[in-house]
Formats: C-alpha cells, sequence, structure tokens
C-alpha cells in the first residue's frame, strides 16, 4: 500500500488531482518506456544481438583508430553464447502496470524533486487504458505535499501540518518578465481554501 500513498492527496489540505484518461494504442510510458515484459534470450534474439555487438565494437574500433584505443572484436560464437544469457525487454500483450509517484531527493532528505505522475496502465495486443494522476502545478504540488506527508508531524492537525509546511519548506518562487519581478506563492495554487492563511 506504501505505494498508493500518493491516494492521501484526495483526502489532504491539498486540491484533489485530476484524474486523465487515455485508450489508443500503446504510448504512455510506465514510466520510462511502454509497457514490457523480460523474456530470456531466443536464437533469433540472441543472433541480432550477437551481430549488433560485433558491429558496434568495429565502429568504435573505425572511429577511435588514431587514438590506439581499439578493443578487440569478439568472434560470432562468443558474442552468440554471451547474447543467450541475456533476458530481453518485449511489449507486452496484455496486462497491468502500476506506477508510483515518481521522486527522489536532492540535495537534503527534504530537498524533493517531482519526477513523474501515477498512472495506471492496462494493455492489451498493442492497444492502451491509461488513467494518469494529474495534479495542478504539478512539481510544486507534489513536492510540497511529499514534506507535508513524510516530514510533519502528524500528531498535530492538517491546518498546523500546512502551517509547518508553509514555514519549513516555503514555495514561493520569483519570476521576471519585461524588467517585472513577480513573487508567486504556489500554496495559495495548491491547497484548499480553507487551509490557506
Amino acid at each position: 500500500m506504501k505505494n498508493f500513498a500518493y491516494l492521501k492527496t484526495f483526502f489532504s489540505p491539498f486540491k484533489r488531482p485530476k484524474l486523465q484518461f487515455y485508450l489508443g494504442k500503446t504510448a504512455m510510458g510506465t514510466p520510462y518506456f511502454y509497457p514490457r515484459r523480460w523474456v530470456k534470450a531466443t536464437p533469433e534474439m540472441a543472433h541480432k544481438e550477437a551481430l549488433r555487438e560485433i558491429n558496434s565494437v568495429k565502429k568504435f574500433n573505425e572511429r577511435n583508430a588514431k587514438n590506439g584505443s581499439a578493443q578487440t572484436v569478439p568472434d560470432y560464437e562468443t558474442a552468440y553464447a554471451r547474447a543467450m544469457q541475456c533476458t530481453y525487454p518485449v511489449d507486452k500483450r496484455i496486462g497491468f502496470d502500476f506506477v508510483e509517484l515518481g521522486w527522489k531527493t536532492k540535495w537534503s532528505a527534504t530537498d524533493f524533486r517531482f519526477e513523474w505522475a501515477p498512472r495506471w496502465s492496462f494493455v492489451c495486443f498493442g492497444y492502451q487504458f491509461a488513467v494518469t494522476v494529474v495534479a495542478p502545478e504539478q512539481d510544486h504540488y507534489w513536492e510540497c505535499w511529499l514534506y507535508y506527508e513524510l516530514c510533519t508531524d502528524k500528531s498535530k492537525s492538517a491546518k498546523e501540518r500546512i502551517a509547518q509546511c508553509q514555514k519549513d519548506f516555503p514555495c514561493i518562487w520569483t519570476s521576471h518578465n519585461d524588467g517585472i519581478e513577480t513573487e508567486i506563492n504556489y500554496y495559495k495554487k495548491i491547497l484548499r481554501k480553507k487551509y490557506l492563511k
């Protein structure tokens, strides 16, 4: 259930995210690649990979002929045997994927960075039905919500926790346009009205 923690946003001081639906040919990543699964090598896959590896080394050697950093070109049998030990990605024919909220920390344990939105995906023979959880001001929304969820005192009320967020994790950005400076407090865009100061 930890992977579905983002569902708490629907019952939090933050505005409710919207659900964005997609139905069509497979086109939505989960998160980086189209839905796929890993399979053991077949002779055909290993043959293609062996030729690719040999050609790749030959091209490397051609590009680096002058600086003397040539690599040994593997013989076909060696490259094929190595390729047969690998697994390879193939498109899913039928299947579900549940993509959790993508985030990381950068410079400190509370320097949250949003990477991708949660998504549910179902594929069937080249077609896909996907539901993406889309929040307003996506980057700011998820980063502030992560601070609220992971770094505030859960024994306090929601209003007290939001006050702590605004104090310890301000989301105020300044933009410049034609010499005019504008300050934006993103909490005003992502919180429900009753939680605004």
